[in-house]
């Protein structure tokens, strides 16, 4: 089974009827080889379903209005084999509702040099029909990606999986209900924004509910639910002494257990995929949610603490797009640096709410106090990230339009066990470089909540920023400080200029 399965991704062929039955039979094989090679693929975590050749407007705009129809279609693949008369395409692609990738291949890698007459050439000219698509694709200003390369080559079918990796998470963003429960840190800039725009953007509706509401849930579950949630702690995690049975603190563990049973079944019920909560507003809480927070991320809900809406958006939209993929997602928060001269650092962290997914190791439970908040101390689960490449996201609100911030990191072991850091944390150098790499996030206005993930690069992230119409900046191996401040004049302009008068 596909890890993003239950979509599809329709490849649309482009040709006309002027080649003739016998020509056109062939493109309708050639195509469904292709779209079946396509779907076999392993990188392509989506159904790669063939559509009959359209070779009228008729027959382009019926398609086009399927496809943005349809609930389980979340993009549209399309390839010129002939070629396809580009005013054709007007009106399907002016209809068109889901995401468009032009795929730029021939149904054949390679040429037959001494076989090659006119007949070959008016089946295979791609090369032709292609640039008659794309330019009538750039005409209407059209957002899509564009993939160069052998359809059967794996670097070719990774990047059209990143692309439909990045179209599913488009589709959850759409339907995407947030439930916020209480408000956001008090006097906090980076956590506000506007969410009727964000709704108009993205899709996603923020819904905001009072610490009661939950607060009342959690003093309703069963006992016998949080016997049965106990006994799953117990079985997946090494478990402090303190909060075993007979220990000191075990009622604290049935109380975190049942603030979870509490949460999903409230989730559940209102079909949200991500929440958000805050330690200034506890009220009827015993305990500030910990290892609540931690293991509805690791089921792939998104999480924002204090209140960061935002933030947990792009929790869940990174969970959707990484389904299947290793290395997991997280929320995460530059918390300090060690500032070696011999290689900079950074140790991200939060109080209570890391997702033990970006964690290779053995996780385990614990109980510490927390000096914010004014509640019983709460449970956690605490563990170090793996290491390897990954990449933080922020999404963050700039008065005038949303701006998604990427920034590529490594992340690596802490120089020393952190044995007095009860939390889930990461340790990671920046690319190219600390300086560079910080002072462009703030140049950018990056917030310190972000999402991180080993398990998607930026080339996702920035598909998903091009399906939604966002802005997007890259902070990577070829970032100077000097060009990224001209990206960002340059981006202002842009958005300026694309939003047009009100």
């Amino acid at each position: 089974m596909k890890a993003l399965g239950e979509y599809e991704v329709w490849f649309l062929t482009g040709s006309q009827d002027l080649y003739g039955e016998e020509t056109l039979r062939q493109v309708a094989a050639d195509a469904q080889a292709i779209a079946t090679g396509l779907d076999s693929a392993a990188s392509i975590p989506v159904r790669v379903v063939w559509k009959p050749v359209v070779k009228n407007p008729e027959a382009i705009l019926a398609t086009c209005v399927e496809a943005s129809a349809s609930p389980k279609c979340v993009g549209v693949v399309a390839w010129m084999h002939t070629f396809s008369p580009a005013k054709m395409w007007i009106a399907g692609l002016q209809a068109l509702r889901k995401p468009l990738l032009h795929l730029h291949t021939q149904f054949n890698r390679d040429l037959p040099w001494g076989e090659i007459d006119m007949d070959f050439m008016n089946l295979n000219q791609s090369a032709h029909g292609d640039r008659e698509f794309s330019h009538v694709e750039e005409r209407l200003g059209l957002r899509r990606k564009t993939v160069a390369g052998y359809w059967q080559d794996p670097a070719t079918q990774e990047r059209i999986g990143t692309w439909c990796r990045a179209a599913c998470g488009l589709n959850e963003v759409r339907h995407l209900k947030l439930a916020r429960f209480g408000d956001n840190m008090r006097c906090v800039a980076v956590t506000e924004g506007d969410k009727v725009s964000a709704q108009m953007q993205f899709g996603v509706s923020v819904e905001g509910f009072s610490v009661g509401d939950l607060s009342n849930a959690v003093r309703a579950v069963a006992d016998s639910k949080v016997d049965d949630l106990v006994a799953e702690y117990e079985a997946a995690y090494d478990v402090a002494p303190s909060l075993r049975a007979g220990g000191a603190e075990r009622e604290a563990l049935r109380e975190a257990a049942r603030i979870e049973v509490a949460l999903r079944e409230f989730m559940a019920e209102g079909d949200y995929g991500a929440i958000t909560d805050t330690f200034e507003n506890l009220d009827g809480l015993k305990q500030l949610p910990g290892i609540a927070a931690q293991r509805l991320m690791a089921d792939g809900y998104g999480f924002g603490a204090e209140g960061d809406w935002k933030t947990a958006v792009m929790v869940r939209v990174v969970k959707v797009m990484a389904r299947g993929l290793a290395g997991g997602t997280s929320f995460m928060e530059d918390y300090t640096y060690h500032l070696d001269p011999a290689g900079p650092k950074v140790l991200g962290a939060h109080m209570l709410e890391v997702c033990p997914s970006i964690s290779d190791g053995r996780v385990s439970c614990e109980i510490h106090p927390l000096s914010i908040g004014g509640r019983s101390d709460p449970v956690r689960l605490v563990f170090d990230a793996g290491t390897g490449p990954a990449i933080v996201v922020a999404l963050t609100d700039m008065g005038d339009r949303f701006r998604i911030i990427s920034s590529e990191i490594d992340l690596i072991a802490p120089d020393a066990p952190l044995v007095k850091l009860p939390v889930g944390r990461a340790v990671w150098r920046l690319r190219p470089d600390f300086a560079t790499a910080t002072e462009c996030w703030l140049i950018a206005g990056g917030s310190h909540h972000t999402v991180l993930s080993r398990a998607v690069g930026a080339e996702m992230i920035a598909d998903f920023a091009e399906m939604v119409g966002c802005e997007f900046l890259l902070i990577g191996a070829d970032t100077n400080v000097a060009t990224f401040k001209k990206e960002l004049r340059w981006s202002e302009a842009y958005y300026h200029l694309a939003r047009g008068l009100r």
